[in-house]
């Protein structure tokens, strides 16, 4: 026995030696699990137990030994496993997947528990791990190691029983990022390239190629000299504008669009690189607009600001060569933008780099772009209503959208054929060449194709008239651009940014130059457009305003909370939507898209819109929580990011890992079942998911920031938000009593009243 004080020279455990947490590339060493077993050191063991023989770890690979084996309580935390992958894995199918889809949930009835060999016996003694979470975590464990190629590992028991919370976050930082990092050259493009939405007789791959980029032209026919095979095609695209008719000559030949690249040096030769970027996931596999913000904030806050970086530098070269951040970077989408948030994503990866030489180069070059985007996009026709000078979701376009498969559209084309007397082919390519005119049909793609751009296809709030709606989340993503535009000149570029040719447009090319009291003046006049056409005063919210109607519509949205995220709400008008609208979307799981009673009866005639109730998504959560959090509203952002959280998390812990693109927000039990159009995203998987989804992963993350520690561990044990508030809850003692004539028995209460008088004079 030891003096407490004394000095142990005890040789590291295993466990000590390497991180039972770390990603499963540097995990799975099965050279050092082989190490580890034919080169253990001596020790005592039992007289009926024989010291592992050296041929054992080869002999694994057949059938577990034959002797009888002893059975280990599992009450050791840190307990390490022997695991036989293809026969356990195939032994837990059997066993357990009892709805064969190849996951393990708390829908199969199976036994949950297995009997596995202890590292430390050699596979002699066996120890039992039980229950549907570490059932669970073991297939998912052993089809990352199957992917590795890995026969015999050596497994954890703390890597299966890890706190889920833990598990989910360090899933994302560790493997979702990577699994969904993307990159346009010559190691991708033969994949890339190819488009799963491409219907045409011959589907190749395809790039097109700005004029102004001849290094990646001659670096992609490079690619078509190397490699014959391939049958890559590389297109040049026009140079001036790109117009509608343009984009539907290219519908016969669809193809990816190059993305910005950098110099680099390969073996001892100058090259191009891609610049690197996140997909959303799922069949969402090229550079999505406001996809990428998002995920954006969950980069930055897991420390992977450089690839946030690149991903500012892949807009700002979306911008100059196709005069707008797109949709996505495929050919179709040329003329479709998305929701703008470039200037925001630019501040916070600038926040995080200021220090490193070329930051302020960054800043402006991403500044620069952001103002192009803003005159030529969103201040320009058709996109900017002239009455109003509110700004609407308006691309252009021709005919069929060609992303989807004309059969998409059957139930609408259909009527219009037999009118015709035409087949449904024969229609839809009369159409598309405009060889028939149907103004109403026109009409109809109009504003499909609105709907797209607006991100929240599809909605019934939108259905038929997203083209003519001056959108409260349109207009307050655009008063944050004019804000920030108007800081970044005045505190980064002495009130004076010169714009060179290549971002200058019809409002500054005469000038050269912004200052930042135009954009002061825009955002003041913007907010108050908003208030004037937006803002319902009886209701306590805002509302999109129909510029062809010229009234103001009645579908309550959550995306009522982007102008606080914003900051175009005043403190009246912030607390007004906290107190009257909050309580309209606050569901089990956070923020529900929109209203029950603004979506309306659905049926057989009316099926169910993913961007309605009931339905929520992280964009508006994570845009939410900013606002609130903005306004000084902390524990409702806190109370809403931890519903949407454990919602989150009690799928991942019930249904095999499992992240998805969009949760049911008011179902308890399986939040990730979504039956609306396209299905979820994230949820067809094999054995193990690889990617989660790009802005839940990200919410996720952002959510856990500004959680206090005792949320984070409530979360860490499943308890719903009802039982934690419960738990929490500070109540009086009935003798605690409040002398009524002492004002200062109410501390700053003076104070609180001048500061809501204050708010008052405000609005």
């Amino acid at each position: 026995m030891s003096l407490p004080d004394a000095q142990h020279h005890r040789r590291n455990s295993s466990l000590e030696r390497r991180d039972p947490y770390s990603s499963p590339s540097v995990y799975y060493d099965e050279d050092a699990v082989r190490r580890q077993l034919l080169g253990a050191r001596n020790r005592t063991v039992s007289s009926y137990i024989k010291p592992a023989r050296a041929t054992l770890f080869e002999a694994t690979n057949g059938a577990y030994p034959t002797r009888r084996t002893s059975h280990d309580e599992y009450y050791q935390h840190h307990q390490e496993l022997l695991v036989d992958v293809e026969r356990t894995l195939k032994d837990l199918i059997t066993r357990e997947d009892i709805d064969g889809n190849q996951q393990i949930t708390i829908e199969d009835n199976g036994p949950k528990h297995i009997a596995l060999g202890t590292f430390a016996s050699a596979g002699y003694r066996t120890t039992e791990v039980r229950g549907n979470y570490m059932i669970s975590n073991l297939l998912q464990e052993l089809t990352l190691a199957q992917d590795l190629n890995k026969k015999v590992v050596k497994i954890h028991r703390s890597r299966l029983s890890e706190n889920p919370v833990d598990r989910l976050s360090r899933r994302i930082r560790d493997e979702f990022w990577n699994n969904l990092t993307r990159a346009l050259d010559r190691n991708t493009i033969e994949k890339a390239g190819r488009d799963p939405k491409d219907w045409t007789d011959d589907p190749r791959p395809r790039i097109y190629i700005p004029r102004a980029c001849p290094e990646q032209f001659e670096y992609y026919t490079q690619i078509v000299r190397d490699q014959p095979e391939m049958r890559l095609d590389v297109c040049w695209l026009p140079e001036g504008p790109i117009t509608a008719e343009y984009v539907r000559s290219l519908n016969n030949a669809p193809g990816i669009l190059a993305l910005a690249m950098r110099k680099t040096i390969i073996d001892g030769k100058e090259t191009l690189k891609g610049e690197p970027f996140i997909v959303p996931g799922g069949r969402f596999n090229e550079l999505y607009g406001w996809d990428s913000y998002m995920e954006s904030i969950g980069l930055i806050e897991n420390g992977k600001v450089e690839m946030a970086k690149s991903m500012v530098f892949n807009f700002a070269f979306c911008i100059e060569h196709y005069g707008k951040i797109l949709n996505a970077n495929r050919s179709y989408y040329l003329s479709r933008s998305q929701p703008p948030f470039l200037t925001d994503m630019a501040l916070k990866v600038y926040e995080k780099i200021k220090h490193e030489v070329g930051a302020l180069d960054f800043l402006r070059l991403a500044i620069r772009a952001a103002i192009k985007e803003y005159y030529n996009v969103w201040m320009s026709a058709p996109r900017l209503d002239p009455i109003t000078n509110l700004s609407r979701y308006r691309p252009d376009g021709l005919g069929v959208p060609p992303e989807t498969e004309s059969s998409h559209f059957l139930h609408i084309l259909t009527p219009y054929a037999e009118k015709h007397g035409m087949t449904f082919e024969e229609f839809v390519q009369a159409y598309n060449s405009d060889k028939i005119n149907e103004p109403e049909l026109d009409e109809y793609f109009l504003h499909d194709r609105a709907v797209r751009e607006s991100g929240h296809d599809t909605s019934y709030r939108l259905e038929g008239c997203a083209a003519n709606l001056a959108t409260i989340d349109l207009n307050s993503l655009l008063y944050k651009y004019e804000i920030d535009i108007a800081w970044c000149i005045r505190q980064y570029f002495k009130d004076r940014l010169v714009i060179p040719p290549e971002f200058q447009t019809d409002a500054n090319r005469k000038e050269g130059y912004e200052t930042s009291a135009t954009w002061d003046r825009r955002a003041k006049l913007r907010k108050a457009r908003i208030d004037k056409y937006m803002w319902n005063e009886a209701k306590g919210m805002y509302f999109d305003y129909d510029t062809v109607n010229k009234k103001r519509t009645s579908y309550e949205t959550a995306t009522t909370f982007w102008a606080m995220w914003a900051g175009c709400a005043s403190p009246k008008q912030a607390a007004a939507l906290v107190h009257n609208a909050l309580p309209k979307f606050d569901c089990f799981g956070g923020l529900v898209s929109g209203t029950e009673e603004s979506r309306g009866q659905i049926g057989i005639d009316r099926p169910n819109r993913q961007w309605d109730y009931p339905f929520g998504w992280a964009p508006q959560q994570m845009l939410a929580w900013g606002g609130f959090i903005k306004y000084g509203y902390i524990e409702e952002a806190q109370r809403l990011a931890y519903k949407w959280l454990y919602m989150v998390t009690k799928a991942f812990v019930d249904f095999n890992g499992v992240v998805v693109e969009k949760y049911n927000v008011t179902r308890e039990l399986d939040p990730h079942k979504v039956e609306a159009e396209y299905g979820n995203q994230g949820s067809d998987f094999k054995g193990v998911p690889r990617e989660g989804f790009g802005w839940v992963n990200a919410s996720y993350v952002y959510g856990l920031s500004f959680l206090p520690m005792h949320m984070k561990r409530a979360l860490g044990t499943i308890t719903p938000y009802e039982v934690f508030a419960r738990a929490t809850e500070i109540k009086l003692g009935a003798d605690e009593t409040i002398d009524e004539g002492l004002d200062e028995a109410i501390p700053g209460s003076a104070d609180e009243a001048a500061a809501v008088s204050s708010s008052d004079a405000e609005k």
